[in-house]
């Protein structure tokens, strides 16, 4: 007999309960960001507990956390065990086919890196630092299906319930129920627009005790249209994530295809994977999304709904600002709840308006990057701009600054970096055709100084 749906209705003293929907490295740290402010929040995890249950295979893809995930680990006092179970990588190690491996820093001084760490260990911290906070309260096997008006559609162990609650925040990532519910009722613009690529994960294990690749680098295999990368792991091992056309996973449909096809396209690293077919064949393939929607915000009856995190702009993974993106819609929430005194209503309508325009920007520059990675890190044309790049960073105190460290090394809107980059770019050409102009007229001047002889 199907059991009866069930309401229950939960309130703060102040009438607003606060439902976090997902329990993902966004919804954990905004679940302590307001427990701490003493709001009572429930955050909803479809899951069972993964600290129990542990990752999903070849889901993992690791975190590359960088200045803005890092300064909002900071606010909630997880900075510093962040970076203990991290692993710096200074820059790229680039696997040209045929050519020999080379490095390119990632920023001018050689100092800077990106910070590889696991996103189920990170993840699992983030949930204990959630638990631990008065006024949080984690339920997990919750599945939010839908939400209108406040009231929240629960797929649970025991059957389906109803919740009601005044703030629902949803953070359920880039599939997100919460906003397919949104998007039904009309009034919500959602585009989703996947690449022809898919991800796929495989392991390097540690040789002999030791990496079996340099630690300190983001290892890349640029293949045109295809490409692999490496990040390394605390045990040693590296994790792999295939980025390749769809089509191209199909067509290795037999072990000796894909062995065959990476001892031809990735020979180094074919020859560090023992378990290369049994990974092939057993870890999924994922799809790669980016999501763009408007409103993230949708008032009524008391209530009011709002999306972030992926959920609200999920964009692909090749500037690895997918976490540091959601982490900082996180801090800019909490941020607004003391610059507009608690106004939930006033707080998301800031928020989304502030962080529209710089999600959209990290989403172009996560797709150009995807190029950059597969296509230009191995052209001899492309590192010899780098170089000159960094050299004009050095000479320059800060008045000249590539991309990536803006994306990666500042906490510089995103928004604000393509037209910093516009005018530093002008600025060079002007400096160069101002520089050119002058010599040309200082040989003019020399040239009426000293005539040359008449024959």
């Amino acid at each position: 007999m199907a059991r009866e749906s069930v309401t229950r209705d939960f309130q703060t003293r102040d009438g607003e309960r606060v439902a976090i929907v997902g329990g993902g490295l966004a919804g954990c740290l905004l679940a302590t960001l307001l427990g701490r402010r003493g709001l009572e929040v429930t955050l909803y995890e479809r899951r069972p507990d993964p600290r129990v249950a542990g990752p999903e295979r070849g889901r993992s893809i690791n975190l590359a956390i960088s200045a803005r995930g890092l300064a909002a680990l900071d606010a909630v006092g997880l900075r510093d065990q962040a970076l203990k179970r991290a692993l710096p990588m200074h820059g790229r190690m680039v696997h040209p086919l045929g050519a020999g491996q080379n490095f390119q820093p990632y920023s001018a001084d050689g100092e800077r890196a990106i910070n590889s760490i696991s996103r189920a260990e990170l993840n699992q911290a983030l949930l204990d630092t959630a638990e631990a906070t008065p006024g949080v309260t984690v339920r997990f096997s919750q599945r939010v299906t839908g939400v209108d008006a406040g009231v929240l559609q629960i797929q649970g162990p025991d059957g389906p319930v109803t919740e009601r609650a005044g703030v629902v925040l949803a953070g359920d990532g880039a599939y997100s129920a919460v906003r397919r519910s949104l998007a039904s009722g009309g009034g919500l613009d959602d585009r989703q627009d996947f690449l022809e690529h898919g991800y796929k994960e495989l392991t390097i294990p540690p040789r002999d005790g030791d990496f079996a690749l340099d630690p300190d680098a983001l290892h890349i295999w640029p293949r045109g249209t295809a490409m692999m990368i490496a990040l390394p792991n605390l045990d040693r091992s590296f994790t792999c994530t295939l980025f390749w056309p769809k089509t191209d996973f199909e067509a290795l449909d037999t072990d000796a295809k894909v062995r065959a096809h990476f001892e031809s396209h990735y020979p180094d690293a074919a020859r560090l994977m023992p378990a290369l077919t049994d990974d092939f064949t057993h870890n999924p393939v994922g799809s790669l999304v980016t999501v763009r929607c408007w409103p993230w915000v949708r008032y009524g009856q008391g209530a009011v709904v709002a999306l972030l995190g992926d959920a609200a702009h999920a964009i692909v993974p090749f500037f690895g600002q997918g976490a540091n993106c959601a982490f900082e819609d996180c801090i800019e929430i909490d941020r607004l709840l003391t610059e507009a005194d608690g106004d939930w209503a006033r707080v998301l309508s800031l928020y989304q308006e502030r962080r529209k325009a710089n999600t959209d920007a990290i989403a172009e520059m996560a797709l150009d990057n995807f190029i950059e990675m597969r296509d230009r890190v191995s052209s001899p044309v492309y590192r010899l701009k780098q170089a000159a790049q960094h050299a004009l960073e050095r000479r320059s105190a800060g008045r000249y600054v590539s991309r990536y460290e803006l994306v990666s090394f500042s906490t510089m809107p995103y928004a604000q970096i393509p037209r910093r980059i516009r005018r530093q770019n002008q600025a060079v050409a002007a400096g160069v055709l101002g520089t050119a102009l002058l010599a040309g007229l200082a040989v003019r001047r020399l040239r009426r100084r000293c005539p040359r002889p008449r024959p």
